[in-house]
């Protein structure tokens, strides 16, 4: 029976707390790390159960060099290593990651004791190279004190723009680009709010937005909006976070861009880093420093909590791999190294993955 392919809670309402977490996967611990991706849904009813009222959840995401190492079947359609975007002035780096885990709820604690538990899970497994601690600022503004997600869509728009149609090869799932942002805050202070109000192309205090004959070009807006060829807006939802540290001087968004087709995000930030055109760089990044950026694949969570869906349907059903009687794998690869062609994977009744280096089981 095919089961119906349930989105992970990609479409849910902005919370005032969040924490994201980008892990790398060691080598040699991919099989380790798929049972653990079969878990988290779990782990996240264990911590929410506490309160329920305060809707905890959590995406997962899957890199693309993790994707390959492993699984079998093909990358998903626009999986791929985040591309670095070099402007004449500005520069959106590439940074690793594997794994990506966004946690939200109306409480930091819960997401702060999930990601605990997430991390507990994944110990001697991945290493975490990233951690944003994510709070709501005033009025879902950000610290250069701007509403942040106004022209996000709404309900079944949402939905559309943020997960892939039930024909599509991976139903009800999404890309998401992840990057971290720090703050000039003494030179954005050092602006008027009129001023302020042209890098953005919106009023500050009422977010409304300035007229199109009005707008400077190079403004966040003006470059942010993307239309399709019979001149439809793309959009993409995001859910952005503040956060920083006094003590470290550090003042940041995080930025979180949820797509069915990541192109309209990758469209997006080549005008705000090559400039539309070239050389027309969004104002903002003269105030915001891109510090990292990744790119994931986000599965339903019916295939999340099936790894074993993802892959090639059919490597998970070979011979070799589910019968014990069939011929050897050694004879039918040519391989001097069983252990080669036949690991713990395979012994548990799944295709050996790439990376997966563990030869017996006990």
């Amino acid at each position: 029976m095919t089961l119906p392919q349930i989105p992970q809670p990609v479409v849910s309402p902005l919370t005032p707390a969040a924490i994201f977490l980008v892990m790398t996967v060691d080598a040699g611990h991919e099989g380790d790390a798929r049972e653990a991706l079969a878990e988290v849904s779990s782990l996240v009813r264990a911590v929410g159960m506490r309160s329920l009222e305060d809707g905890l959840t959590c995406v997962t995401g899957i890199g693309a060099e993790f994707w390959d190492r492993a699984f079998t079947g093909p990358r998903p359609a626009g999986l791929h290593p985040f591309r670095e975007l070099r402007g004449a002035t500005h520069t959106a780096p590439a940074t690793p990651g594997d794994l990506l885990f966004h946690i939200r709820a109306q409480r930091m604690d819960l997401c702060f004791e999930l990601a605990q538990r997430i991390g507990f899970r994944l110990r001697g497994i991945a290493r975490i190279v990233d951690e944003v601690h994510g709070f709501r600022y005033w009025d879902a503004r950000d610290l250069l004190g701007f509403v942040d997600g106004t022209e996000n869509p709404q309900g079944a728009l949402a939905e559309h723009f943020a997960l892939t149609a039930a024909d599509s090869e991976h139903p009800a799932s999404s890309t998401v680009i992840v990057q971290k942002y720090s703050h000039d805050m003494d030179g954005w202070h050092g602006l008027s709010v009129e001023e302020q109000e042209a890098v953005f192309g919106r009023t500050k205090l009422s977010d409304m937005e300035i007229p199109d004959e009005e707008k400077a070009p190079n403004s966040h807006l003006a470059l942010n909006v993307i239309e399709d060829e019979d001149g439809n807006e793309r959009k993409i939802l995001r859910d952005n976070m503040p956060f920083g540290s006094v003590a470290e001087g550090l003042f940041g968004t995080y930025f979180i861009g949820y797509a069915a087709d990541v192109t309209t995000t990758e469209t997006m930030l080549e005008n705000m880093f090559i400039g539309d055109p070239p050389g027309n760089h969004d104002r903002v990044l003269d105030f915001s420093t891109a510090l990292t950026g990744s790119l994931f694949f986000v599965p339903s969570q019916t295939a999340l909590d099936d790894p074993d869906s993802l892959d090639a349907p059919d490597a998970a059903t070979a011979p070799d791999a589910m019968d014990p009687d069939a011929t050897d794998p050694e004879e039918q690869a040519g391989d001097p190294d069983p252990h080669s062609s036949l690991g713990i994977g395979a012994l548990r009744g799944r295709p050996q993955l790439r990376g997966d280096t563990t030869a017996s089981v006990s």
